[in-house]
């Protein structure tokens, strides 16, 4: 029986031409890309370089990096500022962040389960409230909350800075873990209410550990945020020891009418590893709940 002979001859390879027709498109892409990195790291080179200079050398200055660079700026800072040291600053600072965590974690989570577990009447009402508080500006509310805490006595301490994030008034948090806690099977609470479980053991044990994507996200804004804070700081804060890292920048230009700007530069890298150390402590936590949000059941 003779056999059709068949034609196995390969095909010309594309292979080739198609890397050629892509090469210009890729090289215009990491061109493009790298020139944007370069745009957005500018202002950080521009503050480490700085952050070398002399005072006098810092304005006016298109230099990166000094010719002749002192590290007077860094050492300087172990002297501290009108008599009062730099890891005061930082304390104050520390207190308020971890003080700011504590709180948006207790009372934003605690709210944002009654409005996402339990049913009561006027729930989707106060809800809605509680989003539309989200349109109302900062500088409205700073002149009624001013004279509120000023008839309290309570100027001059960080009880005004603090108070808020223990009532739940971070409708934005709230709002964050209400629609987490949505997503979660119904069939966990019935299975917990079988076993004999309350509302506040439900919470605990159960939505707490399940959230945990929403709670670091929650306390890694509310300690970036509290940290960088300068508006409420300066307002509420009288005395220079109370003062936070933000306000102590503040010291470096006004004090004796002499701007040490390379001092207050790098006193502004310095206060960037403690937020530096707390994303980066809690990154992997984060992007392991950002993995594993989308899976139900």
């Amino acid at each position: 029986m003779s056999a059709q002979a068949t034609d196995i001859t390969p095909a010309p390879s594309t292979r080739g031409g198609g890397l050629r027709h892509k090469l210009p498109g890729s090289l215009a892409w990491h061109i493009g890309s790298l020139l944007v990195l370069a745009v957005i790291l500018y202002p950080v080179i521009w503050v480490i370089g700085g952050s070398f200079k002399k005072s006098e050398d810092i304005v006016g200055s298109l230099d990166l990096f000094p010719g002749d660079p002192i590290i007077s700026n860094y050492t300087s800072l172990a002297d501290g500022i009108a008599d009062i040291s730099i890891s005061t600053f930082f304390y104050n600072s520390l207190f308020l962040g971890v003080g700011s965590v504590i709180g948006i974690l207790a009372s934003c989570s605690l709210t944002a389960y009654a409005f996402a577990r339990i049913k009561f009447a006027g729930r989707n009402l106060l809800f809605t409230l509680m989003i539309g508080t989200l349109l109302l500006p900062y500088h409205v509310l700073l002149i009624p909350q001013y004279v509120l805490f000023r008839n309290m006595e309570m100027i001059n301490t960080y009880t005004p800075l603090l108070l808020g994030k223990y009532l739940a008034t971070e409708a934005f948090f709230v709002f964050l873990m209400v629609q987490f806690m949505r997503n979660m099977p119904k069939e966990l609470d019935e299975a917990a209410r079988l076993d004999g479980c309350g509302h506040f053991r439900i919470y605990w044990s159960i939505m707490l550990p399940l959230c945990r994507p929403a709670l670091i996200t929650s306390a890694i804004f509310t300690f970036i945020n509290s940290w960088n804070d300068f508006m409420g700081p300066l307002i509420y804060l009288n005395e220079p020891d109370k003062y936070t890292v933000s306000l102590g920048l503040k010291m470096f230009v006004d004090q004796d009418a002499v701007a040490n700007y390379g001092g207050m530069i790098a006193m502004s890298l310095v206060a960037l590893l403690p937020v530096l150390a707390f994303f980066l402590a809690f990154q992997r936590y984060l992007i392991d709940g950002m993995a594993t949000s989308g899976l139900k059941g």
